[in-house]
């Protein structure tokens, strides 16, 4: 009997909790169901807040549900629960289940244990999610089954019986989905560390601990992948127990890809460095991107072809939501950056353009601080629209500088995504550029930055 075939028979006399339904999930308990495994749902959602035919499914094929206010109220009664990424591992009503003998555990961490393959894994506060497709792209041209998942593309546990062990798994985590992590990657990558989701972590220690369980559980030979140019990044070279690449746009590694003076990419092996590609011939645009591209070399080198690397720098067209060109109307080009829900993020999407846009900003208050931003909106944005919670601590944090120009930044306030689209369009010219680019989640106005961009998108086409 296969390891994942023990997995699945051993929960067979468990009961077994989903805390909510969406993309890490549906699937899963669909596949726990026809595996004849207990599965009850537990959901703040009223089973009238559901999806009629989602809810018909699932009850269908033996789920029981729990839901309202008291979702969580009944966890001891549960042998297993999978918390979803967005269920903080240490809520007090997880915390108190774990002390009562109860497993808490999540779909990626149930997939390191099973996956057959090697794993490559990517976090950090900024560009994970192009790194990872990037990765997964490199893979895919030099020709091999690649399973994209994590905190992007599909759940992995419910095809985990489809992988084989000469396919590749490449992941997106987020601090959520590792602080619980007690497997790392065969390659991990972290891209960079500043502040994030402090509105949930509450101290950088923790959000940094938790992103620090991608390496901490790596063996002698691992790999693992850091970015020279990062202060707290670089910190954490000493916890890594296997080969040890960096990436910089800054200076040379010792091992590792880097940005020559010719600002061609660039890979050193300890021993000889290889020209790879000219900057100027990376499809997606900005620093950010030759940074993202330089994470990725670094991951995959020895694995895939230079030709491969090549071939995908100069056809890949980015990622959706991700300085996403949406349209050009009346010489004004609009870009949806909806993915820049950090400070840093949208430094990295204003410095891409070269020149100062319309930036539409705003959102979700995560408690994390905007002063980051006072220099660069100064210095790329002549107007800027703030919509949101967050709207007067960013306006606050950006005019609170002597860079602050009233004459040379214009800033406007909307109640609403259709009207901040309307106040930049007004105040474009032809040959501007407009850019969402919220440097907040979404979570005041949107479930998730997807649905934020999606809108934006929509309105932004639907203009005469």
């Amino acid at each position: 009997m296969s390891k994942t075939a023990r997995f699945f028979e051993g929960l067979k006399d468990k009961r077994v909790a989903f805390i909510g339904t969406g993309v890490s999930h549906n699937e899963l308990i669909a596949l726990f169901l026809r595996k004849g495994i207990d599965v009850t749902v537990l959901d703040k959602k009223t089973e009238e807040q559901y999806d009629p035919a989602l809810l018909k499914e699932l009850k269908a094929a033996g789920a029981k549900f729990l839901t309202g206010d008291g979702y969580l109220d009944s966890l001891e009664d549960f042998d297993v629960v999978y918390r979803t990424p967005g269920m903080y591992y240490n809520h007090p009503a997880l915390v108190r289940a774990r002390e009562n003998g109860v497993v808490i555990t999540s779909e990626m961490e149930s997939f390191f244990e099973l996956c057959p393959c090697r794993i490559f894994a990517v976090t950090g506060s900024d560009g994970k999610t192009t790194t990872t497709t990037v990765i997964s792209e490199f893979l895919k041209a030099d020709g091999y089954t690649v399973w994209l998942g994590g905190n992007i593309g599909k759940a992995l546990l419910p095809r985990i019986e489809s992988i084989s062990e000469d396919d590749y798994a490449v992941v997106e985590l987020s601090s959520f989905q590792l602080i619980s992590m007690r497997h790392s990657p065969d390659v991990a990558v972290i891209t960079n560390i500043a502040p994030n989701h402090l509105d949930v972590h509450g101290t950088m220690e923790e959000y940094i601990s938790a992103k620090c369980n991608i390496l901490d559980h790596q063996s002698a030979f691992s790999r693992a992948v850091l970015n020279a140019d990062n202060a707290e990044t670089l910190k954490l070279k000493d916890r890594v127990r296997g080969t040890l690449a960096f990436f910089s746009r800054l200076e040379k590694p010792a091992v590792g890809a880097y940005l020559d003076s010719d600002r061609v990419l660039c890979y050193c092996d300890g021993r000889k460095s290889v020209k790879i590609i000219p900057a100027a011939e990376i499809r997606i645009p900005g620093e950010h991107n030759v940074e993202n591209y330089l994470a990725a070399i670094s991951a995959v080198w020895g694995d895939v072809s230079i030709e491969s690397i090549r071939k995908v720098a100069r056809s890949f067209g980015g990622v959706e939501h991700r300085i996403e060109f949406v349209r050009e109307l009346d010489g004004v080009k609009y870009y949806n950056d909806s993915i820049a829900s950090s400070p840093t993020r949208v430094i990295a999407g204003l410095r891409s353009f070269g020149r100062k846009i319309i930036v539409i900003a705003g959102g979700y208050d995560k408690k994390i601080p905007f002063e980051p931003l006072a220099g660069p909106v100064n210095e790329y944005v002549k107007v800027l629209v703030l919509m949101g919670a967050t709207a007067e601590k960013i306006e606050k944090a950006v005019t609170g500088t002597p860079l602050y120009d009233p004459e040379s930044l214009k800033i406007l306030h909307a109640s609403s995504m259709a009207e901040a689209v309307s106040l930049a369009r007004s105040s474009a010219a032809p040959g501007d550029i407009i850019s969402l680019s919220p440097a907040c989640a979404s979570f005041d106005m949107y479930p998730n930055f997807e649905a934020r961009g999606r809108d934006f998108k929509a309105i932004v086409n639907a203009l005469k």
